[in-house]
């Protein structure tokens, strides 16, 4: 810390009170959206708070929903994530859950619809949500956690709630409260963001041919070349020959792999290739180089594209993404610290209230590459790992739960952050009905009701059944 760092001191004040809830979640992406939504399912009197002025979090930056098959094939991810999908259906703006031989499944869904359906059930469902707020701090009353505190344009006022659930992807919650937290990897490196963009005009159909029928021109990692020539909607993850020969010709380009995944609307394709190391996204000035270097970045590669990349030889520029896509910032330390290990072996537990496959998916701190290891099926997610230590009346959902560097490389796609929303909006329901603090509730009645309201958990395997 710098040690000569100029400070100013604020008089003390004393701030209004906006508003009491029963449950407040902090954070209106994936995990929220089902959190507030859960938590809200009988009458509760829920509020869901976000800065930004829409809801849906990394649904809106242009990325498909990775994670809700697993890698049998079979659907983990059900229950309220689930009917936000059917929702989004509805208005075709959401595809079915498409198996992928690397990220296990693939679920596009058109951006501004998830803006549009994540507000409408919110509001069918009678959570107050309120936009254009920003988290600023905590109310606590020792270790109880009481509510945050909030600035605007109306100034700072203060939220008071029985429950809190942090879904802010960043920890900000549990951090401010005093919940232990870490950041990165052993030395702090964090995977590096990225700025999504959409091209159109894109012959889609020509690309994907490319590929199906000379696999060995556009080697893509992974995924078979016949993949390709069964699917007008994809994912490309590879081509490293063609970003060769353009590094060869004086491209720069940040990656070491084209990664192209078609919209939903016809010959619109989003890119996932920007990559800007070293961004802190706890900071906000680190963050504007982030955005800044990322925009620098989306020229050069939309001219790779162009020049090199077939189907792309008309394409242009169509939309860039609201704000970068943020990887790794913060993790708590819970009462239960899932590792690499627990992914890789499939982990199974006792407390377990969503069921991921996604693999160990770690874009590397520095470079442009990637390393990717998958179990084999799919492992669990126990409650311990929603549950922050020293803090009590605090839940925490999505990429900022309790794990190490590599295993939240695994659990942060959104599927998966949308079923541990699930599990957090429930076990705080049941918290607020029993008047005891969320690390105090019956766990095994939060299974149950996760699985009579259609959630997915596995079942206990053979051997513990009969032995039990």
């Amino acid at each position: 810390m710098n040690e000569n760092l100029l400070t100013v001191n604020e008089p003390a004040r004393t701030v209004p009170v906006r508003l009491e809830t029963d449950v407040l979640v902090v954070g209106g992406g994936p995990s929220g959206i089902t959190a507030a939504l859960a938590a809200a399912e009988d009458g509760l009197n829920v509020t869901l708070i976000d800065s930004r002025s829409f809801l849906g979090g990394n649904m809106t930056i242009g990325l498909p929903i990775l994670g809700f098959l697993g890698q049998k094939g079979n659907q983990i991810i059900k229950g309220i994530p689930q009917k936000f999908i059917d929702r989004l259906a509805t208005q075709d703006a959401a595809s079915e859950h498409r198996p992928c031989p690397l990220h296990m499944s693939l679920t596009l869904v058109e951006q501004e619809a998830v803006k549009n359906t994540a507000l409408d059930m919110l509001t069918e469902a009678g959570v107050n949500v309120l936009l254009y707020v920003f988290f600023a701090d905590v109310v606590m009353d020792g270790d109880k956690l009481r509510g945050v505190v909030i600035e605007s344009k109306s100034g700072r006022e203060a939220i008071l709630a029985k429950t809190v659930i942090d879904c802010s992807g960043d920890a900000d919650v549990a951090f401010k409260a005093g919940v232990p937290c870490e950041q990165g990897n052993e030395t702090g490196g964090a995977q590096p963001p990225t700025l999504m963009f959409c091209l159109a005009g894109v012959d889609t159909d020509k690309l994907r041919m490319s590929i199906a029928q000379e696999p060995r021109t556009y080697l893509t990692d992974f995924i078979p070349a016949e993949y390709f020539g069964q699917n007008h909607q994809f994912i490309v993850v590879g081509m490293r020959n063609l970003m060769q020969q353009a590094r060869d010709a004086g491209f720069d380009l940040p990656v070491e792999r084209t990664i192209l995944i078609t919209g939903l609307r016809k010959g619109e394709v989003w890119v996932n290739m920007t990559r800007i190391n070293g961004v802190d996204g706890t900071n906000p000035a680190s963050l504007s180089h982030g955005e800044i270097e990322g925009r620098r970045q989306v020229i050069e590669i939309q001219k790779y594209l162009t020049a090199y990349v077939p189907g792309f030889e008309n394409a242009y520029f169509a939309k860039m993404a609201p704000f970068l896509g943020i990887r790794e910032t913060r993790r708590i330390v819970g009462q239960y610290v899932m590792t690499k290990e627990d992914i890789l072996s499939c982990g199974r537990f006792e407390d377990a209230v969503a069921v991921a496959s996604y693999p160990l998916d770690i874009h590397h701190p520095q470079g442009g590459g990637c390393t990717l290891e998958w179990c084999g099926d799919c492992y669990d997610i126990p409650y311990r790992s929603l549950v922050p230590q020293k803090v009590e009346n605090l839940l925490v959902a999505g990429r900022c739960i309790s794990t190490t560097h590599e295993a939240m490389s695994a659990i942060r796609v959104m599927a998966p952050c949308m079923a541990m929303g699930e599990a957090a909006g429930r076990a705080a329901k049941i918290a607020v009905r029993a008047g005891v603090a969320p690390s105090q509730i019956d766990v095994k009645q939060l299974q149950e009701e996760l699985l009579a309201t259609g959630a997915y958990l596995r079942p206990a395997p053979v051997q513990e059944m009969q032995e039990a």
